[in-house]
């Protein structure tokens, strides 16, 4: 009982020092009250809705993968969730790239055993800390890091986990489920509002278009793809989404050749057609106007 007492301590300890830092926009959160959903995408392949990104989860009798994590206090309820799909061990998590919205609980699955896995620019950020946030500990760091492609093979599926153009971030990567034929986007791809190009960890607009064009050409016409925020799409929603950062990238960069300052972008409203839409774009227009005059 002892053993368990200090080991469910660590585990809380662990959690503040990630969370403290990964979620600053969130301190206010009610955690306590997320309810965690389950939804089958298709075949063993089924995704968590909570509070943050969009939890992939592989099951079978070679044990579970994950894909991402949310917020560390939720780590006990999604290990209650997937455990009504599966009662056998979590051996892989895989973060598709930096945000404490999807590598939050890593602390908390490191110290279960859980191998994490993610590009090389993800342990390289997270171990460096993050916009002034202290380093993560050691045991949130992803152990097996890849440059370009890396290949599991796990209850019968082939999965790829591959790397991104600098998009959302510099270390953004996709998961390809084969078999089930899926594939998880990460944060380059969303249902619920603007591009997200992170210009302090490394996005880029080019690179947000590029990404979402290399979504595009490995779906195929009946692949399930799905978004770290929102619902499950398909190929030709991720085009449109390609295609609405195209345009965005020609608005923004119009008014940035008439000398506009970002101030004055932001005045122009630029989006007002699109903003009923896809929401505020607050945080969008900045970091497109930062990236595009940064030439990326």
């Amino acid at each position: 009982m002892l053993n368990c007492f200090v080991y469910r301590v660590f585990r809380c300890l662990l959690a503040a020092l990630v969370v403290a830092p990964a979620a600053a926009g969130y301190a206010q959160q009610n955690f306590a009250n997320v309810e965690i959903k389950v939804h089958q995408v298709s075949g063993n392949v089924h995704y968590l809705e909570g509070q943050g990104g969009n939890v992939g989860v592989l099951v079978g009798d070679d044990g579970v993968l994950m894909v991402d994590d949310q917020f560390a206090p939720l780590s006990d309820k999604l290990v209650a969730a997937i455990r009504t799909l599966s009662d056998k061990p979590i051996r892989l998590l895989v973060n598709t790239h930096i945000h404490g919205d999807h590598t939050g609980g890593n602390a908390n699955f490191g110290a279960m055993g859980v191998t994490i896995v993610a590009h090389d620019n993800v342990r390289g950020r997270m171990a460096q800390g993050v916009n002034n946030a202290a380093p993560a500990p050691a045991v949130a760091l992803p152990i097996v890091t890849f440059g370009d492609t890396l290949s599991l093979h796990l209850n019968g599926e082939t999965i790829t986990v591959g790397k991104l153009p600098a998009a959302h971030t510099d270390g953004d990567s996709y998961i390809h489920f084969a078999n089930a034929d899926v594939i998880h986007a990460g944060d380059v791809f969303r249902t619920v509002g603007y591009p997200g190009v992170d210009f302090a960890n490394g996005g880029t607009v080019k690179g947000t278009i590029e990404a979402l064009q290399a979504l595009v050409d490995l779906a195929g016409p009946s692949t399930k793809i799905l978004p770290g925020h929102g619902v499950v799409s398909t190929r030709d929603d991720v085009a449109k989404f390609r295609d609405l950062t195209i345009e965005l990238e020609r608005r923004i960069s119009a008014l940035i050749e008439m000398g506009m300052t970002l101030e004055q972008v932001v005045a122009a409203r630029p989006t007002a057609d699109l903003d009923a839409q896809y929401g505020s774009p607050d945080r969008m227009i900045p970091a497109f106007y930062n990236s595009i005059k940064a030439g990326l």
